[in-house]
């Protein structure tokens, strides 16, 4: 993997093609990519749940309040990441030191789910802004949704944005 090459030109898709859905084939390699994330105590704390056709649009809706998201009625399939528990060498180590692991296995598995899907020639866009109550009745759980990630292929007609980032010098400190 060309990790410059890569970072350089994946970005947050906001124009999604709707009528080209990624097979079930494709979307379990991007799973696959994320299932292998390393994890606190190889815990994986967290529940993948892929929405096509018409529960694709029920989880875009829920995306779309207070005019966010718009793109995501476009969008043509869904991963929702819910948390999950951790194992019991996990949630010891989490209380002995008063950290929160979850986010971060989350955070890992998210990753490498993204960075698979763009080497598969998809795109992706990780939300966060979302009616948890709409979509726990959707999917029948009552586990804390902690993100959405919109993926499919991107429209011939969106652009790639420049990227905005901080300076390595004001986000690195040297000891």
């Amino acid at each position: 993997m060309d990790y410059k090459k890569m970072t350089e030109t994946h970005q947050s898709c906001r124009a999604f093609d709707p009528v080209r859905t990624p097979d079930r084939a494709v979307l379990t390699q991007v799973l696959e990519a994320a299932r292998l994330a390393p994890s606190a105590c190889n815990s994986q704390p967290y529940h993948f749940y892929v929405a096509v056709d018409g529960t694709a649009r029920a989880v875009g809706a829920a995306t779309q309040s207070l005019g966010m998201n718009k793109f995501a009625g476009d969008c043509p399939a869904f991963i929702v990441v819910v948390e999950q528990p951790y194992n019991r060498s996990a949630a010891v180590g989490a209380k002995l030191k008063d950290q929160d692991y979850r986010a971060a296995d989350i955070g890992l598995a998210v990753s490498q789910l993204v960075y698979r899907a763009h080497e598969l020639g998809l795109s992706t866009c990780i939300l966060g802004w979302f009616d948890e109550k709409t979509l726990q009745a959707l999917l029948n759980t009552n586990a804390r949704v902690r993100l959405i990630i919109a993926i499919g292929y991107a429209r011939a007609d969106d652009a790639l944005r420049t990227k905005k980032r901080k300076s390595l010098e004001e986000l690195v400190t040297w000891l």
